[in-house]
């Protein structure tokens, strides 16, 4: 039965999901291309995950309006380099007067928030998870992106080089505006507030919890949180005029440790002094995260690059060393990924892939590896930590993914 299909570019992607059962209600689907994702969100609707030709989709079936307008702002949100999942399209006019269904990218490598706390060797704690979650609303809000329904349930988590990342995945009751006033702010602040508390009590209940986390008090402190970001990131600075060169470099080089950049930069002199204000804005490619695709061709965030270019920068003052001649950087670069990089990434067995994103697997070995030459009181160099990661700790990594077996594949 015909369906229109609206999608983003390229028509490869979503050329694969044609064959889904478009004309069937979601939550009745049997289709062996279905997969379970392990301790997901709570969501109001039926959301379901299928891998189509190598990548995971989930599906989310709603109202034609909410997913038309949903399927809108993720796009626009996206161009923008906003932190939020990527939306591929929806299915629209279905038969038998059937909802919507929204199709976005699953987030490689991602997790809900039950799944981090179920699983203690993920090893992240509750300040993170919170501290990702503030810096998420920040940069929507400097975006002039309402999120009117922020809580743990609506945001993906992912391991970045020691920190997590967070990701929003529902937009149903969002919109962006040129700016948003302190009203709307203090709006989704407090319903922030409100909600993890909530889902934090939730998980306290079913035992998930670590021993001494108070819901109550993380629900406070995450407005406090959020409001000393954005006033590091939004605040006015009165200096004396023989202090403007630096204090202006010092401020910005703040601005770019915290992942964002400087859009428009104010000075008004004044009977005090001069008046500093900067117009923050989310930095789209961070400049460790473009170096080192630059150099290497490896896609990672801005904190794994900004690792993994300490490395390259290390192998490159040791190639000097021992072949006794300057390494131009585009040389160390080629060579620290085919002589480093991908010969360690070669020992991860295919069974293991799943587990946590390449770069982030090379940040975990370095941290292993560090551990290591302590206890030994030398270095014990990357390979030798790298097959000990391999063996010791990456299989205790669990996989978000597990196939959910059709009526036909189940044991009779």
């Amino acid at each position: 039965m015909p369906v229109r299909f609206i999608f983003r570019p390229p028509a490869a992607h979503a050329a694969g999901l044609l064959s889904l059962p478009w004309d069937q209600p979601l939550e009745e689907w049997a289709d062996r291309r279905l997969l379970e994702v392990a301790h997901r969100g709570i969501s109001r609707h039926v959301v379901r995950f299928a891998e189509v030709d190598g990548h995971v989709y989930a599906l989310k079936e709603i109202s034609e309006r909410l997913a038309r307008r949903e399927y809108h702002l993720l796009s626009d949100f996206e161009t923008q380099g906003l932190p939020t999942v990527s939306v591929l399209g929806a299915c629209v006019e279905r038969a038998n007067g059937l909802d919507a269904i929204l199709v976005t990218r699953f987030l490689d490598y991602s997790m809900s928030y039950r799944y981090l706390f179920s699983h203690a060797a993920t090893d992240r704690s509750t300040d993170q998870l919170i501290d990702a979650m503030v810096e998420l609303l920040v940069r929507l809000h400097l975006a002039g992106v309402f999120w009117g329904d922020c809580s743990l349930s609506n945001t993906l988590f992912r391991p970045d080089a020691g920190r997590i990342a967070a990701y929003l995945v529902d937009a149903e009751t969002s919109a962006q505006y040129r700016t948003l006033s302190d009203g709307q702010r203090l709006h989704d602040i407090e319903s922030a507030a409100e909600r993890v508390g909530g889902e934090l009590l939730d998980l306290q209940a079913g035992g998930l919890l670590p021993d001494g986390v108070d819901p109550i008090l993380i629900s406070e402190q995450l407005p406090h949180r959020y409001h000393g970001l954005w006033s590091e990131l939004t605040r006015e600075e009165v200096f004396r005029s023989d202090e403007q060169r630096y204090r202006i470099a010092e401020r910005l080089d703040r601005l770019n440790e915290l992942g964002f950049d400087a859009d428009e930069i104010e000075l008004v002199t004044t009977d005090e002094g001069t008046r500093l204000t900067i117009h923050t804005q989310v930095a789209q490619v961070g400049r460790h995260r473009a170096r080192l695709f630059g150099l290497t061709g490896i896609q990672a965030t801005e904190n794994q690059a900004q690792r993994l270019l300490n490395d390259m920068i290390s192998y490159r003052a040791h190639l000097e060393h021992v072949e006794a001649r300057p390494i131009p950087e585009t040389v160390a670069g080629h060579r620290w990924r085919a002589e480093v990089y991908d010969r360690v990434m070669a020992m991860i067995p295919a069974g293991l892939s799943d587990r946590l994103a390449p770069p982030e697997v090379f940040h975990e070995i370095l941290e292993h590896r560090w551990f290591l030459s302590e206890r030994a009181g030398k270095d014990v160099g990357t390979t030798a930590a790298a097959k000990s990661y391999v063996d010791d700790v990456l299989p205790t990594a669990p996989s978000t993914l597990t196939v959910l077996p059709t009526p036909e594949d189940d044991p009779v």
